[in-house]
Parts: structure tokens; sequence; C-alpha cells
């Protein structure tokens, strides 16, 4: 046996073709299984107690009437949290804010997600019922809300840990700042919002723990991380890690809404503690108001240009609404500052990038991570640029785009293998701009409607996102391959345990072990989701789990092989893969090598604008991804297709209300994402594929792209329909009829 991914002939065994979800007729059957649809004999309920108070130091907890309630078996509060602590980059939540413990920061809450007790009843009902008979009291503390107010020296500090109310301070530094403006004939200036967004994945938060027949405390959760949650509960109940297990059965969707905790430490500590299995279920509600959101950003910043396009000049300040825990704001923000010149050279660069402590409501991953609220602001001043300038958006992009050998905005040249240029030609041949004339790039005329109260136009967006982890946070990824039979192999065992969460990831490795023994897809076999059965994988998140877990797959193969020809029935590799090393930003400069691979994006859209109701329509995208090399195309479209809904809902309709720290629409009634009425009449997917030099098989990584380049893409084409720039997202009705009237434009209403 070969071994070497192919038929023999140089061909393919696998990858590259459009083969079913290996999970999708049992989910497609509703045989597949949630964490909520799972039960076990003896099972109590679990129950949270959250916070009454936006900001306040607890003076009590009186649980007594709860625990008389007929039915109740335990209330536990702060005191019975053995590490009172989680947080997936920093720990410094409590588990549960109140008074006892070992941890002095537990005693104040600073946001109403903060949960200050556990019932555990016979039934849902009774636990439900018992948690409002619980007795807080309380010292109120002075609320922030504002990133600015929050900012000022004589703002009170929110959380002990964090001086200034600041989780990080992001500083890139490049070149002379006067003469790149002095040297500009053009300059822009921009502020730009860009608001919550709320994961709405289909499965709330849901899950049960038990003891094993090994006495490990289990819980079954739907997750990104498995490993993670298992280290997180392991910390916070005083545990050895061996004495945790964490099993995902079907995930519900993620998109960075499961990276950090929910209901796993809870659950666990009652399983602990009772000895029985303990389930819980949030509803819609508490998932919308009790788990993080994307990092609304506050963005200002200054462009300058020469007459040709070149640009001279970048300063911008972007600060990121954390809320009161660092969950992973301080790895957004990173990735925002990275990206707040957007994928452009430019000599003279002055970034600040903050992310603000506040009392609202956590901010934490989603799809992007960082990068589509930086780019929103980048691709609107370069687009602003172009306007100002009298080019063409493709041309000014052409002019200024990385490529190999460009200089970043740190100061180190951009990995090699850049196809951002590439990828913007193809976006616009494919869309627009199908012809040049005299060299230059000439944007087809499109068809207007009869109605005089709507218009149609055109906008084009760039992007770029990092694969894996940055900043030298340390990067993994573990697989085991077994194979079995006697003169052949009869069967291949793959063992990663990286999540799938919709995207259809777990297909993707059997494809790719399969690729790398040499064996049909049929042969092979894949165990997952179990901690006890294998090593950590790293999360499904910053696009990374194909391009880890696959060269993890390659090189436990590669170890089995080995085997195999050493006569070892059954022959089994194990290998974890560590990419190239990243390194973390100079305080004062920035000076880094953030990343190890990237992947490109282009996008361009048609939109529809009614001048009078503010409506924008979003009517046709088209989306070039560089994905390195497809796995499984048909999975590449269906995460394009996807995103870009997702996207557009970002753009266009997700309005989280926040006021004072609460969520005022915590209803999918009233925080409307698309529905099937919504989406774009076509949605044009050309997946192009440029080799990664060390993604397996060529692979670099395609889930975030999509959520990057389209609002932007949008606010251009509004303009290009209406001479009107939006820099506000999401771009309500009612934004998009105020920015049109302070322009005279449509009815007075």
């Amino acid at each position: 046996m070969a071994g070497n991914g192919t038929n023999g002939g140089g061909e393919p065994v696998a990858i590259g073709k459009s083969m079913l979800r290996r999970d999708a007729p049992d989910k497609v059957m509703g045989a597949a299984q949630y964490p909520a649809d799972i039960d076990l004999p003896g099972q109590l309920w679990l129950k949270l107690r959250f916070s009454d108070r936006v900001h306040a130091r607890i003076t009590s907890v009186d649980t007594s009437a709860a625990e008389a309630l007929p039915g109740v078996v335990a209330v536990y509060t702060a005191k019975d949290v053995p590490h009172n602590e989680y947080g997936l980059v920093i720990k410094d939540q409590p588990v549960l804010c109140g008074l006892g413990g070992i941890n002095p920061a537990a005693d104040t809450v600073r946001c109403y997600m903060d949960c200050v007790a556990v019932v555990v009843a016979e039934t849902e009902a009774i636990a439900a019922e018992a948690v409002k008979l619980i007795q807080v009291g309380y010292e109120d503390l002075p609320g922030v809300f504002d990133m600015e107010h929050a900012l000022r020296p004589e703002t009170p500090q929110i959380h002990p840990n964090w001086q200034g109310n600041k989780f990080s301070h992001y500083k890139l530094r490049k070149g002379d700042m006067a003469a790149g403006f002095a040297d500009a004939d053009v300059i822009v200036e921009g502020t730009y919002e860009t608001g919550y967004q709320e994961h709405a994945f289909l499965q709330p938060e849901a899950g049960l723990a038990y003891i094993d027949d090994e006495g490990r405390v289990t819980v079954v959760v739907a997750g990104q991380w498995a490993h993670e949650d298992l280290w997180q509960v392991s910390h916070a109940l005083g545990l050895p890690h061996d004495r945790v297990r964490i099993i995902y059965p079907a995930v519900g969707g993620a998109f960075g809404g499961r990276e950090d905790m929910s209901v796993q430490i809870v659950l666990a500590l009652a399983a602990m503690k009772l000895g029985r299995p303990v389930k819980t279920q949030w509803s819609r509600e508490e998932s919308i108001l009790y788990h993080h959101k994307r990092h609304p950003f506050h963005i200002q910043t200054k462009w300058g240009a020469k007459r040709d396009g070149t640009i001279t000049a970048i300063s911008a300040t972007l600060l990121g609404d954390a809320g009161p825990y660092a969950y992973t704001s301080t790895k957004v923000v990173a990735n925002a500052a990275l990206l707040g010149s957007g994928p452009y050279e430019c000599e003279n660069l002055h970034i600040d990038a903050i992310a603000v402590v506040t009392n609202n409501i956590p901010s934490g991953a989603f799809r992007g991570f960082g990068a589509p609220q930086a780019m929103f602001a980048a691709e609107g001043q370069i687009n602003k640029l172009a306007a100002a300038l009298g080019m063409d958006p493709v041309a000014i992009r052409m002019k200024n785009g990385y490529r190999d050998g460009s200089i970043t905005s740190v100061q180190t040249p951009v990995v090699p293998g850049c196809t951002l240029i590439e990828v913007l030609d193809a976006c616009a041949r494919e869309s627009y701009w199908p012809t040049q004339a005299d060299g230059a790039w000439v944007k087809s005329d499109i068809p207007q409607p009869r109605d005089p109260a709507l218009r149609r136009g055109v906008g084009l967006s760039v992007g770029m996102k990092n694969i894996g982890y940055s900043f030298g946070y340390p990067e993994h990824s573990w697989a085991g391959v077994e194979l079995r039979g006697k003169d052949s192999i009869d069967e291949v065992i793959v063992r990663a345990v990286g999540a799938e969460v919709g995207q259809g990831s777990h297909t993707a490795f059997v494809q790719m072990a399969a690729e790398a023994v040499g064996v049909p897809v049929e042969k092979v076999r894949l165990e997952s989701h179990d901690t006890t059965l294998m090593g950590s994988s790293g999360s499904a998140s910053a696009s990374r789990l194909t391009f880890m877990q696959g060269n993890a797959i390659r090189g436990a193969a590669q170890k089995a092989l080995e085997a195999w020809a050493h006569e070892e029935r059954p022959a089994v590799g194990i290998f974890e893969y560590n990419p190239p090393k990243t390194t973390p930003f100079d305080p004062e400069t920035g000076y880094c090598d953030p990343n190890f691979a990237y992947a490109y994006t282009a996008m361009a859209v048609e939109v529809e604008v009614d001048i009078e109701t503010g409506h924008v329509r979003l009517e046709r995208v088209v989306s070039i991804n560089d994905v390195g090399r497809a796995i499984n195309p048909q999975l590449i479209v269906g995460q394009v297709e996807g995103g870009v809904v997702q996207a557009q809902g970002y753009a266009l309709m997700e309005n989280l209300i926040s006021k004072e720290g609460r969520i005022l629409n915590p209803y999918l009634s009233t925080y409307l994402i698309p529905t099937a009425l919504d989406v774009p009449t076509e949605v044009k997917t050309v997946i192009l594929e440029y080799a990664d030099r060390v993604g397996p098989f060529g692979v670099r990584g395609v889930a975030e792209l999509p959520l990057i380049p389209l609002a932007p893409a949008i606010a251009a084409a509004v303009h290009d329909a209406t001479g009107v720039w939006v820099d506000q997202i999401p771009m309500t009705p009612d934004r998009v009829v105020k920015a049109l009237r302070a322009h005279g434009i449509g009815a007075v209403v």
C-alpha cells in the first residue's frame, strides 16, 4: 500500500470530491441527538439564578425558601465552588458570584449574565420556581456602559484585575505620520460603528452531567473545544484532568458562541456533589440574554493618498466593547488592530486598538473574530478614497493590495503565498468588471428599476483572515490513525476530537484520512467528540480545524503506514502537529510575526435601495475565496452561502438593543435574523485553489471568509445607488432613511 494519497496514477483518492456529509442523514431525518435530547434514569434538573443588578456588591444570599420548596434537592452558591473562577484566555470570571470561597472578586456582579446560585430539583418546573425564591441583597455600584466614558481617569474601575478599564491596548507605529499626510493629495476621515451580533445557533445551551463507570465527572454538552471545556471544569472543581470527561453529541451550531463556558461547570459541580445525573436546558430568551455577543466597535480613522492612488498614511483608533470579563477580547481586538489598515501597504501608520471594560453583556468570539469590524472601516475608507480620487475601486485595490513581499502593518512581510490580487482579479471579472479598456477596469452598467423610489447599485470589497491562533498563542492538533487488516488494509480508524459544529469537518477528516492512507473513504471510520479517547485538537474556530486537524491526520497516517510496513497489526500512528511559531505585538511598535497562514476573499454585491423606506434589498452576491485546496467543494459552497446570509443579517438586520447593560429584545421576533425570504436571489460562489505552503494538501481555510467583506461591499453599493455613505451597521431602514434625508434624498416624512 503506497499511502501517498493517490490511486497509484497520481489521481486523488478522496479529496476534491463533493461527498455526502457523514452526519447529514441523521440530522435530516431527526435521528441525531443533541444535548437537550439526551436523558438518563433518575436525572435531576438544574436552573441558574442570574443577577438582578448590572453592577453591585452582594451583601447576602438567602436560599432558605428555595431549599424548603418540595422537590428541591440542593442549592449551591459561591462558597460551594472549589476554585470559583473561569475564563478561556484569562480566568477572571466567577462561576457563581457571592460571599465565601477563595475568589475575592466573586462578591460583585458586573453584568446581568452573572450567576448567583444554582438550584437542582426533581423537575425542571420546580427548579425554575425555586430560583425565584432566592433572596439576594445588593449594594449598588455605578454602572459604566459607554466606552469613551469607561476610559476616562475618573471613571470607577469595574474589575480589580484591569487597570483603567482596559483589557488590552495595542499600538502599531510605523513611519512618519506627519510626512505621510503631507504627501497626500486627498485625505478622507471616517467614523464607523458596528453593533452586537447574537450567534442565534439552533440548539440553545443545554447539557447533562453524570458520574461514569470509571468515576469520572462526565459532561455531555455542545461546544467547540472539548479539551478546553475539560480543563476549565477540572480547574473550577479542583479535580485532576483524568477525573473529568467531556462528550459532544451533535452540536447545533456555534459560530464562536460556544467557545466560552455556559452550563459545563455548574452541571459538573452538581453531578460531582450529588452523584446523580443532572440536566439543564436554556430557553431561547435565556440564550440571548446570557451568552456573549460579537464585539461592538467604535472606529475613528483617517487615510491619505496621492493622486495616483498610492496610500501615504493611515491612522485609526479602534475601541471594542468587551463587557466586564476578558473572554477572547484581547485576541479579538488584536486581530482588529492587525486589520485596521486593511490588506494594504502603507509606509506611515498609527493604530491604537483597545479592548474596553464595561458593564454591558460580555463580548467574545464570533465568526470573523474582529476582522468584520475592522474591515468594515478599512474597506469603507479605501472606497471613499477611490471616490474622492475618481478611481475605480478595483484599480485602487490593485495598486495598494498585499502581494508576496509586501510589508504589513506590523513591519514584517506578509506570509508567503499571498493571493489577494488574484482573488480581487477573479472577483472583478466574475461580477461587474468583466472587461478592461486601455488597461483600465470598466464597470458594467446595471439596469435601474422603473419605480423612481428604487435605485440599484454595485459595491466591492476584499478581505483576509488568519488561519489558526495568532500572536504567540500555542497552537497544536492531535490525531491518531489505526490500520486494521492482515494482508491489506481493511479498515482505517481515525481518532480526532475536533468539533463538528455543522461545518462538515468530520466528513473532511475522513476524506483527508482516506487520501493520506490511500484507501476509499468507505474504509475509514471516525471516532470523535470524547476526551477519554484522544488528545486535544484545539478549537473549532479561527478557520483552523481542517488545516490543523488535516496536518495531524496526515502525520498520524504516515506513522501508521510505517508501522504497517514493519508488519505491525494493527498499525497505529499518533501525531501532534505544531505549525510555525508566531509572536506577539511589541508593546510600543506592534512589530511581530502574527500568523503562519492566511486565506483571502473578495466580494461584489448588487443592492436595491428604496429611498422612501430605507429598505436595502441584497439582490446578488459574487463571492471569491482562495481556500488553498478544496477537500469537499460542496461543503465549501455551503459554508460560503451560510456565511453570506449570516453576514447579511449583521450588515442589514440584526439590531440587538442594549440599554444600561440590559438586552431589550431577547426574542427572535424582535431580534430579526434573515429567513428564506430575505436571502439574495443569487449567491455565486467561486472557489480558487492556490495551495498553501504548509496546509495539508494545500488547504488554507474558509469558514470565516464570507463574513468579512459583505458589509462594506453593501455600504459601497448603497453609495453607488444613492451617493450616500452609511457608516453604521446594521444598516436598518431607519438609519438608511436618516442618512438619505440628511442629503436631501427621498420624501420628507
